[in-house]
């Protein structure tokens, strides 16, 4: 039988139940694990040959071999099996979440007298683990508060009922700087040991306000008994509690044990932040990223996330807050999207929270990893100017000229987003008379790419004008003339509201104001207008030398210079001794322009 035959035998054979689905490939790896609501029409749909699917999924079917699934009870399951699983095993095609291990967690350790203390370690043998802490500082304030209420023990001694009643331990030197009471020779008893060991639960799960409640209460029944030193006791732990929770981020104290979860992606990540909410504070928090294989929707990744941070915070909440439902039946949790309110405004905390995790990935893969970093913006040009190919190499134009006078233009060159400066060029319009843009932009674009095809040089992925319609329209006339329409793409960039304009389209295109596209047009946009002012500002600067120095007989361009040099500016010339200049360029000469600027004083003074 044909591997296509059997597999179309086992999905026929599949169930009408939930569960989850391994696919194996031909070596008897899973290659991939998802999960289904209904395992039948899900598997089913990936083989459907009538249904649209992406690329990369037509290559994950073709390395099917084989197709295996555990069936449970219901979709919740479903998930939480898949996120295990894909965990243990790491297929190919699955969504790969950033390793959590460097995350540490707070422990009440499984034993007689249990110890509380910070761990990156997670062993199954019955401990309670708190956290993962995104926040080491967060933990040791956490860790600090229940050192600074509770006199627990640091040994790892074995305090069994029987090794202590037979006096194998003795008491430290924490026994006598008063850290600990003294468990280990019987000093403290294990019911009054447990008791604050159930404090320390209700403060790292959060239930501050309930044991502030209930410390309060037993306060005052020690001081009706006249204990006032147990009172007072007491009292120095509820304010050192009240002070802690005074740090906590209050939303609003109605809101108790809610979850907050949301999701931002790109082409390639998923970023998905979830918060703990427990009496209106904000507890526990974390993002997790994760890398798409398979063109992931953002409900596929906000249900891998919401998998995996519930299962790491050990989150029993019944209301879970998500900017859109899931299509997730899950028995006893209810997916709420606020549209208003302190839940809303949750839901906005969470997103600005990813937000940030996403920004400072990006930074550290810029200085660890750039190319990365390029390939990302430039698939993003791509994606939101239209592109066929990634915009790798751009050249810019822009014009400058004041009132029609030395008119140039400047061209600017990025390669895989950075300045080319070898590369940049100045052109002096030489066909056009008085302040013509249009006849001008034509002029250089014509000039510009004659020569790159007469030389057989590298045509850009993308040419960007400094203008409007007008400005483009003229540019892509030189390009038309030349043979390249379609073969070079062409924008331009009006500076009023920084719109977008492409050829033969008369509505502009408006990019995000703080997309990096957008940035990255602004930049060499702006390189070439610098570009072309400090020529343009030479240019003049020449200008003035030629017609207010070289034109006095007997001075040379190369005094010209030398004067200028030194005095900086045609009227500081003007204004010097004859002394002054002769000391420059000798008496003679000295004398010439001395001579001149007299006879020309006025015309002087109307230039300035």
């Amino acid at each position: 039988m044909q591997n296509d035959e059997i597999l179309t035998e086992i999905i026929k054979n599949l169930p009408d139940k939930p569960g989850i689905y391994q696919y194996y490939n031909s070596e008897g790896e899973i290659i991939y694990i998802g999960k289904a609501k209904v395992l039948k029409k899900r598997v089913s749909s990936y083989f459907n040959k009538d249904k649209h699917i992406d690329r990369k999924t037509k290559a994950l079917v073709r390395n099917i071999a084989d197709i295996k699934f555990i069936i449970v009870e219901t979709e919740l399951d479903a998930l939480l099996l898949e996120n295990n699983l894909i965990k243990k095993y790491q297929p190919r095609y699955n969504v790969l979440l950033k390793d959590d291990k460097t995350y540490p967690c707070i422990v009440i350790k499984n034993e007689d007298f249990p110890r509380v203390y910070a761990t990156r370690q997670i062993v199954k043998d019955g401990s309670t683990y708190f956290g993962p802490f995104a926040s080491v500082k967060m933990m040791h304030i956490m860790l600090d508060l229940i050192k600074e209420n509770y006199k627990l023990r640091t040994c790892n001694l074995k305090l069994t009922e029987k090794n202590i009643k037979s006096g194998k331990f003795k008491v430290c030197l924490e026994y006598h700087i008063g850290n600990c009471l003294g468990s280990c020779e019987g000093k403290q008893s294990k019911e009054d040991y447990d008791h604050s060991i159930s404090e320390i639960r209700h403060i790292l799960k959060g239930n501050i306000s309930g044991l502030i409640k209930q410390l309060k209460s037993k306060m005052l029944e020690h001081a009706e008994l006249l204990e006032f030193e147990k009172a007072q006791e007491i009292k120095q732990k509820v304010d050192s509690l009240e002070r802690y929770q005074s740090r906590s981020v209050i939303v609003n104290s109605s809101i108790s044990n809610v979850d907050v979860v949301t999701i931002l992606s790109d082409d390639d990540y998923g970023y998905v932040n979830y918060l703990k909410i427990v009496n209106g504070a904000i507890i526990q928090g974390r993002t997790i990223e994760m890398k798409k294989k398979l063109n992931e929707t953002e409900e596929d990744l906000l249900l891998i996330g919401f998998a995996e941070l519930r299962g790491q915070f050990g989150s029993d909440a019944t209301e879970v807050i998500v900017p859109f439902k899931p299509g997730l039946e899950a028995e006893g949790i209810d997916f709420v999207v606020p549209v208003r309110g302190d839940k809303r405004k949750l839901l906005e905390l969470s997103l600005q929270n990813a937000e940030h995790y996403k920004k400072e990935r990006q930074k550290q893969i810029e200085l660890i990893d750039p190319e990365r970093h390029t390939k990302r913006i430039l698939a993003q040009m791509k994606k939101d100017l239209r592109l066929n190919n990634e915009p790798r190499h751009i050249e810019c134009f822009d014009n400058s000229n004041i009132q029609g006078t030395f008119a140039v233009a400047a061209m600017t060159v990025f390669k895989d987003l950075k300045p080319s400066k070898k590369d940049y060029r100045h052109f002096n319009i030489k066909t056009v008379e008085g302040p013509d843009d249009f006849a001008s932009m034509r002029e250089i674009i014509f000039r510009r790419y004659k020569r790159v095809i007469d030389e057989q040089q590298a045509l850009p992925d993308l040419i960007v004008i400094d203008g409007g319609k007008g400005q483009l329209g003229a540019a892509l006339e030189s390009i038309e003339q030349l043979g390249l329409r379609g073969k070079i793409a062409l924008i331009g960039i009006a500076k009023r509201l920084e719109e977008i304009y492409y050829p033969g389209d008369s509505l502009p295109m408006y990019l995000d104001k703080k997309s990096e596209t957008l940035k990255v047009i602004q930049h060499i946009r702006d390189e070439a207008h610098r570009f072309g002012v400090t020529h343009h500002r030479n240019k003049r600067s020449k200008e003035t030398i030629k017609t207010s120095l070289t034109d006095i007989k007997g001075i040379s361009k190369l005094t010209a210079d030398k004067l200028l040099q030194h005095f900086k500016s045609v009227k500081r010339i003007a204004e010097s001794t004859q002394t002054e200049i002769a000391e420059i360029v000798g008496k003679s000469k000295a004398e010439l322009v001395i001579k001149y600027f007299e006879q020309n004083l006025s015309d002087m003074n109307d230039k300035g």
